[in-house]
């Protein structure tokens, strides 16, 4: 498939921005005389006792004439040692020294803290956005869906038809509602749009090899109180995880969001999503008199968290 211009473009300019963002292009990682490769060296060769150093070429994909003398200098920096391997000569093993060992301590808890300091600047739903961005990044590079199998996201234009579509055709398919329950999520959808307060609402789309398989919304009910709604997982998709996922994404959000309680509308129907709002902690409060709706009796029930 051909690449646009202008979609070169874009992974260009967020280049450009990330990397003075995360300080690559400054004189030296998370201000030391570091680095990002070199730091990564260190971060490598930090995670074992010792390490093999043809593996760590392999793993960070480097030069091996550029890692040689990197590695070089760390020795005369007093930072590694080099031996040859037991028992097989042509393989050379490296390992940090105390003094390495301190220097990573130094380099991770810089990091850690620029990291922390750039998360706390932002807002609860800032935050949930960009982290949920970063991990659909790594996952579409890395040619893989998430370690579970899906990757949660936020909206992208065409979701709130998808949503709209596939809980109406999917409900009628396993309940047997009319266009009546359709136009209900589409109000809700619309409603979403409409009113929409970044700052304390949300929505994620759940992706498993790019296709869409689930989503929910987290909504403003009151100024205390969140609202769980249209918790959707596609047939092929159940016994994943998604719906767990999603739900614990909600809870999240609407904990960090600063609401004091999360509640839910569902129906007697659904037992298989009764049993994941239990184990997210979610409690039945209410039960409602059978109505007509939907061209169904329905049993509404009303369940709820505190956070």
């Amino acid at each position: 498939m051909a690449v646009a211009e202008g979609d070169v473009g874009t992974v260009r300019s967020f280049n450009r921005f990330y990397t003075g963002v995360i300080g690559v292009l400054g004189e030296g990682l998370v201000r030391t005389p570091y680095s990002l490769t070199e730091a990564r060296v260190i971060f490598e060769l930090a995670q074992r006792s010792e390490t093999e150093v043809l593996a760590l070429r392999r793993a960070l994909d480097l030069d091996p004439g550029y890692l040689s003398r990197l590695l070089a200098r760390f020795e005369t920096d007093g930072l590694v040692e080099r031996e040859r391997a037991p028992g097989d000569a042509r393989r050379q093993i490296a390992r940090l020294t105390p003094r390495g060992r301190e220097v990573f301590a130094m380099l991770d808890e810089r990091s850690v803290a620029e990291i922390r300091g750039l998360l706390a600047g932002l807002s609860a739903g800032d935050r949930s956005r960009l982290l949920a961005a970063m991990r659909s990044i790594e996952d579409v590079l890395g040619g893989r869906p998430g370690g579970d199998g899906f990757v949660l996201r936020p909206l992208r234009p065409g979701d709130l038809g998808w949503m709209v579509e596939r809980n109406g055709a999917l409900y009628h398919l396993d309940c047997g509602w009319d266009r009546g329950y359709e136009a209900l999520v589409a109000s809700v959808v619309a409603d979403y749009v409409r009113d929409h307060d970044p700052r304390r609402e949300n929505a994620w789309i759940a992706e498993s090899g790019g296709e869409r398989v689930g989503g929910v919304f987290c909504v403003r009910r009151t100024d205390d109180v969140a609202q769980l709604r249209l918790l959707h997982v596609e047939p092929d998709a159940r016994g994943m995880g998604i719906g767990a996922a999603l739900v614990g994404e909600c809870v999240r959000f609407a904990a960090g969001t600063g609401y004091s309680e999360i509640m839910l509308w569902t129906t007697a129907l659904q037992r298989p999503a009764h049993r994941i709002y239990e184990r997210a902690g979610f409690v039945l409060k209410e039960e409602e008199p059978p109505v007509e709706r939907f061209g169904d009796v329905i049993h509404g029930q009303v369940w709820r968290k505190r956070l």
